[in-house]
């Protein structure tokens, strides 16, 4: 009998439960999606790349002001951008900003186009997306997320991983999730584990601790 949708995900919510009492993590679990939910991709089709750096949450103000959240918890590349994509689904639209401010933890953002709460309204849950050259610059050894995704990860003893598909976050740490020939993998982005990036040969070079990755048949031998 195969095992229905929910119950993959029910078992997956159940791995990453052992895994942050593991590492004594607070749970930072994600909700079940619906069956009918589709996954939507974070770029849009058709456009040069673009970096999504935060999500509308709501709007400030009589004049429509954008109420933005950054993902990383950083606004430094939104603070002085010149233009952002509003990005939602299959639907864009470039804007120019006006004006950016910070605002409690977030970003306000006055936008070219919106200029009452009704049309601002109407743009709340959209990924604020821009160009990888408004990017602010990072010191050395850091990375953004979209520069990891897709890298190979190498281990020190179990050897090819599989790649990074994924990367969420706990109130701890960034957690990468990896699939590949031992199944999924899901490694907290600590300096102790991670062992050097190679961006050249688009590999990561790991040393997990024992128990971190799930055995497979051939280990058991």
């Amino acid at each position: 009998m195969k095992n229905s949708p929910l119950t993959g995900c029910a078992k997956a919510l159940s791995r990453l439960k052992q895994f942050c009492r593991f590492f004594a993590l607070p749970a930072f679990l994600p909700k079940l999606k619906r069956k009918n939910d589709t996954a939507v991709s974070m770029q849009p089709m058709d456009v040069d790349p673009l970096f999504p750096a935060g999500v509308v949450i709501g709007v400030h103000g009589l004049r429509g002001d954008l109420k933005v959240r950054p993902h990383s918890g950083d606004s430094s590349s939104l603070d002085s951008v010149k233009e952002v994509t509003l990005w939602r689904e299959s639907k864009k639209s470039l804007h120019q900003v006006q004006k950016a401010s910070r605002h409690k933890g977030n970003l306000l953002l006055r936008l070219e186009g919106i200029s009452s709460v009704e049309s601002a309204e109407t743009f709340i849950g959209c990924e604020v997306l821009i160009s990888h050259d408004d990017l602010a610059s990072l010191p050395e050894d850091e990375f953004y997320w979209f520069q990891l995704e897709g890298l190979r990860v190498d281990d020190s003893q179990y050897g090819d991983l599989g790649r990074i598909v994924e990367i969420f976050t706990t109130p701890a740490h960034d957690i990468l999730v990896v699939r590949g020939p031992h199944g999924e993998v899901l490694i907290p982005v600590v300096d102790a584990f991670i062992l050097k990036i190679d961006e050249d040969a688009k590999i990561m070079h790991v040393d997990l601790p024992e128990g971190l990755v799930p055995e497979t048949d051939s280990d058991a031998l």
